[in-house]
């Protein structure tokens, strides 16, 4: 089709030129004249992959100013613009980047719809070779058809989709007509949806399988691509059940009716994110839903908090949804929080304090400790830099505060609250003071005061205790000195004797607070900071404490309290005064004794930490066969899968002797996993690259009879890209590395972020020196093209396997010749080269 115009030279009578994205006051003046929007959109989709997507729209609204031109927004050339009518008019509007401007002259009060025919770019539809799904948040519905793309402008939207006969559809609204006439291509037309924002908007096509399921009385439906049928029928009962659960809780909680027409998900191969809350047609990552044999509690938990999370969203983030994404982290962290709640009653035999610990300490604090800690409410000028906003402190460390605002107004006063600010609000928009303000009414608390410390300000406190003349005397300080902050909070400490752990909380909003010693303490040998698994902060250790609880965290009594105290031996390893060695040497103690599941997993996760990121390579060769000899001896005892499956999954990653790399080899050739392990297709897989890393002679042959065993055709195409990543041939791994310049190379992201992984694993490391500026020169480019987590993922792959000076050294160079690199890209690069920077 040809297009109708090209672009236009500036023209006086349009007024000032929109700048590209969606500038916030552009948004506030669309906001206040804009209203009753509504979509009618059609998609026409190719079988071929590389063939174009094109469209039409109806977009309905009344107008209830006319002052400035109408600005719609269109991330793509103007050549994709085919027609634009006004009201049935055509006409010629104005194109400038990420614009379609129409003259004020041409409008009037009142209603009008403008119509377009359009290519869509392939941006956000995430095509591949027999199917495709939307994802446009949180400002990518513009890259697939011309909107006008801010989260206040709710819309209520109609699709219809042209598509191969053979392929099914799921979007927001349920499908109501299947046009087959064509026998080759087929018309899906589906109702209008609720009020939504456009990146709530979404939909999926191609070649999918169905799971229905009846919960409650409420009809779910799965799409998947999975072909193990034996996988999808072992997990399918668990996902509509916890789906049931959530939407059941989050009724009663909030007082309100689920408030969508229906609940259908997709389960995505490979998905970039864990999942998207689309309001009728949710997406998650396949891998979380459709979990091994192996799988032990931490991912059951895992799978049950993402599915709770998502579900919460439908009333945090859909039901009610930000002004503007300055305030993404309300609906993050609203369903962060509420999933916490909501898993409890699926899993009673797991300490959910415990849980919730795990969930969000560590994450938030590997954030908050580095010099890029951003607040969890950030100010935004600009939509385009929306992706930048997103990560461990809006996800992890928000649902800490949110827990202590709780614990602050009470839990009553707290629910009554957010049920006030759901229904005041319910399909609209609402910002973070509207709440404060709510809760601020209901409380006699400072709620106001309270958020401009743990909302508006970043960083973490530190705390230092000691115990004399029974008190407990416990001094806060600011990480960041010239700005001496104060974290008002309730904290919980553990005194440890050589026979008893007793716990003493105390609210603390000043410098310094003294917490008289119960009766019979008057000595402890250990001040555990944090112990409650809420207080949030660095709670720094003397060096008599430090090496005491080396020794004694295996036999605290209560699984938190272990978990807390691993957590703060390596919040000292990372603050450089603990010896790696020494907590390596604890972490195989606590591999042998350990007890509980889930603290067991944290164990693991911290031995492979300090194994790869904190031992010189002669350190961890001479400590590899003892490492490994643990874990074979203790996998070989563990009686259930779960443990079996996360110690030999730590086995793949350590393993570094020539026997243990055998013994290996061994497993997969034959296919004879340990007793009691069942493997999937996928582990097998991990193993074949894992082995690969290592530099085996016959590694590409391994390597080609591992691709001929993947039966699934989308891992099949996984492993084909990241293969190179894996060879040993260092020109091959670089002339790969140099195809991701690329941006149709990068469409893929976790495919991308697995292949970079292994071409900076630490056993490369030395090897990939050369790749980290071109690595870093990229980021730029892949925030503006990529999906909201690429850049900083994309950092962390390429930047955790280094430990070199001369690494750190090419970072710190980088930035400084980068005096005006975007404040929250900097941030960013901080946040992925702290522990580089550390060491």
């Amino acid at each position: 089709m040809r297009a109708l115009l090209a672009p236009l030279a500036l023209a006086a009578c349009f007024g000032a030129d929109p700048t590209p994205g969606v500038a916030l006051e552009l948004a506030q003046y669309r906001a206040r004249s804009i209203s009753d929007v509504r979509y009618d959109v059609h998609f026409d989709i190719p079988a071929e992959k590389d063939s174009a997507v094109t469209g039409a729209v109806d977009i309905a609204f009344t107008l209830g100013q006319v002052r400035r031109p109408l600005v719609l927004d269109f991330r793509a050339p103007a050549d994709h613009v085919y027609e634009v009518r006004l009201d049935g008019e055509r006409i010629e509007p104005q194109f400038v980047e990420d614009h379609i401007v129409i003259r004020p002259r041409l409008l009037e009060t009142g209603a009008h719809i403008v119509s377009l025919r359009f290519r869509s770019t392939d941006a956000a539809l995430n095509r591949n070779a027999d199917y495709l799904y939307a994802l446009f948040v949180p400002d990518r519905a513009s890259t697939a058809f011309p909107v006008f793309e801010q989260p206040d402008l709710k819309a209520r939207f109609a699709l219809t989709l042209t598509v191969p006969a053979a392929w099914k559809a799921v979007s927001n609204g349920p499908l109501v007509a299947r046009d087959s006439s064509d026998a080759d291509r087929h018309v899906l037309r589906f109702a209008e949806s609720e009020p939504i924002s456009t990146y709530l908007m979404t939909f999926a096509a191609g070649v999918l399988k169905e799971e229905t399921a009846e919960r409650n009385g409420r009809r779910f439906t799965m799409y998947h691509r999975e072909t193990d049928s034996l996988r999808v029928r072992r997990n399918s009962a668990a996902i509509f059940d916890l789906h049931a659960a959530a939407l059941a809780w989050l009724e009663e909680y909030t007082g309100i009716a689920y408030p969508f027409s229906k609940f259908d998900f997709f389960a995505v191969p490979s998905f970039q994110f864990g999942g998207m809350e689309h309001p009728g047609a949710v997406w998650y990552r396949a891998g979380s839903l459709f979990l091994d044999e192996s799988a032990g509690r931490s991912q059951e938990l895992g799978r049950a908090s993402l599915i709770a999370h998502e579900t919460a969203h439908m009333w945090f983030g859909d039901l009610v949804t930000m002004e503007w994404f300055n305030d993404v982290w309300m609906k993050e962290v609203f369903a962060n929080f509420m999933a916490a709640k909501i898993v409890g009653p699926s899993f009673p035999d797991v300490d959910q304090g415990l849980r919730f610990f795990q969930a969000h300490h560590a994450a938030a604090y590997g954030v908050d400790r580095t010099q890029g800690a951003n607040p969890i409410r950030q100010p935004l000028e600009n939509l385009r830099e929306a992706g930048s906003l997103y990560g461990a402190i809006i996800y992890q460390k928000a649902p800490i505060v949110m827990q202590q605002l709780e614990t602050m107004v009470g839990d009553s006063t707290f629910r009554d609250g957010l049920r006030l600010y759901l229904d005041r609000h319910r399909f609209a928009n609402a910002a973070w003071p509207d709440l404060v303000s709510i809760l601020d009414s209901l409380s006699p608390k400072d709620v106001t005061a309270w958020s401009r410390v743990w909302v508006e300000e970043p960083g973490r406190p530190t705390f230092t205790a000691w115990a004399d003349s029974g008190v407990l005397s416990i001094t806060q300080s600011d990480t960041w000195p010239e700005r001496d902050l104060r974290w008002p909070q309730r904290i919980g400490y553990a005194l440890i004797t050589d026979n008893a752990v007793v716990m003493l909380r105390g609210d603390y909003s000043g410098r310094n607070v003294r917490l008289p010693l119960p009766p019979g303490i008057s000595n402890p040998r250990i001040l555990l900071g944090g112990a409650d698994g809420v207080s949030y902060g660095r709670f720094s250790l003397d060096s008599a404490s430090r090496m005491t609880l080396l020794d004694r965290v295996h036999s605290l009594p209560q699984a938190l309290h272990r978990a807390v105290a691993w957590q703060t031996l390596q919040e000292e390893l990372i603050a450089g005064v603990l010896e790696p060695e020494a907590l390596l040497t604890a972490t195989l103690a606590g591999v042998e004794s350990e007890r509980d599941e889930l603290v067991a997993s944290q164990v693991l996760g911290l031995l492979r930490f300090t194994y790869w990121s904190y031992l010189d390579d002669s350190t961890r060769l001479r400590l590899a066969p003892a490492v490994e000899r643990k874990l074979w001896s203790k996998l070989e005892r563990v009686p259930t899968p779960g443990r079996k499956g996360a110690l030999f999954s730590t086995l793949v990653s350590t393993t570094l002797t020539p026997e243990g790399i055998a013994r290996l080899e061994r497993i997969w050739r034959t296919r004879t996993p340990p007793d009691g392990l069942p493997l999937s297709e996928q582990q097998f897989t991990g193993l074949a690259e894992a082995l690969a890393l290592r530099g085996l002679p016959n590694a590409e042959q391994m390597l080609d009879e591992e691709a001929t065993r993947i039966s699934n055709a989308d891992r099949k195409a996984r492993f084909a890209f990241v293969r190179p990543a894996l060879s040993a041939d260092s020109a091959r791994r670089d002339a790969f590395f140099a195809t991701l310049a690329d941006v149709k190379n990068r469409r893929q992201e976790n495919w991308v972020l697995d292949a970079v992984g292994y071409l900076n694993h630490p056993l490369r490391a030395d090897a990939s020196l050369h790749l980290l500026r071109p690595s870093l020169d990229l980021v730029q480019e892949i925030q503006q093209t990529g999906d909201i987590f690429f850049p900083l993922r994309w950092m962390n792959a390429v930047l955790d396997g280094h430990r070199s000076p001369e690494a750190a050294a090419t970072v710190r160079r980088f930035l400084d010749e980068h005096p005006d690199y975007p404040p929250r890209l900097r941030g960013k690069t901080l946040q992925a080269a702290d522990l580089l920077l550390r060491r």
